[in-house]
């Protein structure tokens, strides 16, 4: 112990007689200090902490790989989906969704929103519940059915859309049900 002691007070003497060189260690310790933190809390969010889905890890992308022309990484078209969903042993649900971005009209000025297209088995595969109203229903899959929309709370209440009675909206010209804000409103895909 006494000579851990000793080379401690050595090191110290050291570093008190190079003020440049104790201030660049300190400083690149703190510097990769700080880099380590951030990356691991980026990883242990992104990847070591669970989903915050019901039954997460169980949860599955399937994609397409077509190396022969180029394709590594392709959504399947809806036939595809088709196929695979009727020839699936594998999975309990399957569901298709597709990132759009959404035009609403009706207000001051027109205004882009981020969304997603989707049926409805993705809603109950993630535990989705409203807040008011409803989650899609298998029967809004259907071809000819009119467009449902569903909000996410932000939106909600970036709108300050609270109370729902005022649920009037249009969605690519066809009256929706389970949305937000006055009539005559609308969001269009672009």
């Amino acid at each position: 112990m006494h000579f851990l002691l000793q080379d401690l007070r050595y090191s110290l003497r050291t570093l008190r007689k190079n003020i440049g060189s104790t201030l660049v260690i300190v400083l690149s310790l703190a510097f990769g200090i700080g880099a380590n933190s951030a990356i691991f809390s980026v990883v242990d969010a992104l990847l070591l902490r669970p989903l915050p889905y019901p039954e997460s890890e169980r949860l599955a992308a399937v994609w397409l790989h077509s190396p022969g022309i180029g394709i590594f990484r392709d959504w399947p078209s809806p036939g595809q989906y088709i196929n695979m969903r009727n020839e699936n042993h594998s999975f309990d649900q399957m569901a298709l969704a597709q990132s759009r971005s959404f035009t609403l009209t009706g207000r001051e000025k027109p205004e882009r929103v981020d969304g997603m297209r989707t049926q409805s088995s993705l809603l109950s595969m993630l535990g989705a519940r409203a807040h008011f109203g409803r989650v899609l229903l298998s029967e809004d899959d259907k071809p000819g059915k009119p467009a449902v929309a569903i909000l996410t709370d932000r939106l909600w209440k970036r709108y300050s859309v609270r109370t729902p009675h005022r649920w009037q909206e249009h969605i690519a010209g066809r009256k929706s049900i389970h949305c937000g804000w006055r009539a005559g409103s609308r969001l269009s895909a672009e």
